[in-house]
């Protein structure tokens, strides 16, 4: 059995809605998720990572997730992590899916391996933000479930 730490980071709630509905769809493919909505480095224990994560005012991360970030700017080598970022913004502005990119920029430059590109959901699409991270969900499954 394969294990995802998912790493929420949120303000109003919508990413950890949209983390929530994405480790549900997990189990029932057989991965084992933790979920961190206050996350903790020392609390994530795998070795791949999922971050979901809202930005919040002008491209920032969410309150939530400011202490992890701070966290993994202190490490010298992240090499050992495999992760994928889900960002959920508004395309309306120009700090559009910052905190996913930011994040994901954050984890490389540590050597951190990228699994998929960043998938950037766009809350102004017609389309609900858990539903477009469903669809895309079955490609990460199979990058997880090939790792174990």
């Amino acid at each position: 059995m394969s294990n995802l730490e998912i790493i929420i980071g949120s303000q109003m709630g919508s990413a950890e809605y949209v983390a929530e509905q994405l480790a549900e769809d997990l189990e029932t493919r057989s991965v084992t998720c933790n979920l961190h909505e206050q996350p903790d480095l020392s609390e994530c224990k795998g070795d791949t990572w999922l971050i979901v994560t809202s930005t919040y005012g002008a491209g920032d991360y969410p309150e939530n997730l400011l202490p992890f970030i701070s966290q993994l700017q202190e490490q010298a080598d992240m090499s050992h992590i495999k992760f994928a970022v889900v960002g959920i913004g508004d395309s309306s502005y120009d700090t559009y899916n910052y905190a996913a990119i930011n994040g994901a920029k954050l984890l490389s430059d540590k050597g951190a391996q990228a699994l998929l590109p960043i998938l950037k959901i766009d809350v102004l699409d017609e389309a609900l933000p858990e539903d477009t991270a469903l669809a895309w969900l079955p490609e990460l499954s199979e990058i997880v479930s090939a790792i174990y």
